[in-house]
């Protein structure tokens, strides 16, 4: 059942709960781009206040490196998806589907609470990384097999580039 109704609010708690339908309709929503650029932006902010002691320098580095990373996975999973592993997604669309899969992250804020500070970021991770596979799977309308290599290939791709630069 999609909960987006075109909302933010909406899209990004059908998202969270990992709705399929969520991710199909802001996929071949164009509109969407920007909603899932917001999405990013919540999610970097609530990081940053989650982890209180970066400071505002750290808030906003936070949330320009945010949206670099996003575009940045974006790109790398739509060559790997649909060059590599036969996906029919367009930039664009894996742009709005991850931007989404994100959503989770508002959970981030939790990690002020004492004694949450450590497992929230972890399982929050972990949620964000199925919501993840499950926009690339969608955006890219490939199988589980394929999404797992995509993420799998494009995390190594990511993460040597992410080393050097």
């Amino acid at each position: 059942m999609a909960m987006e109704g075109g909302s933010l609010g909406g899209r990004m708690m059908g998202a969270a709960l990992l709705s399929v339908d969520t991710f199909e309709a802001v996929e071949h929503d164009r509109n969407a781009t920007v909603q899932a650029a917001t999405v990013v932006m919540i999610v970097a902010a609530c990081e940053a206040i989650g982890a209180a002691e970066r400071g505002l320098g750290g808030a906003v580095a936070a949330a320009v490196a945010a949206l670099i990373a996003w575009v940045a996975w974006a790109g790398i999973t739509y060559l790997i998806g649909d060059k590599v592993f036969g996906g029919t997604a367009t930039w664009g669309e894996l742009l709005r589907t991850l931007g989404f899969a994100q959503a989770p992250g508002v959970l981030y804020l939790l990690a002020i609470v004492p004694l949450l500070g450590w497992p929230i970021p972890f399982f929050v991770s972990l949620w964000i990384v199925v919501a993840g596979f499950i926009a690339i799977r969608q955006a890219l309308d490939i199988g589980n097999a394929k999404t797992f290599l995509t993420m799998l290939v494009g995390g190594v791709v990511y993460g040597v580039l992410h080393a050097i630069f």
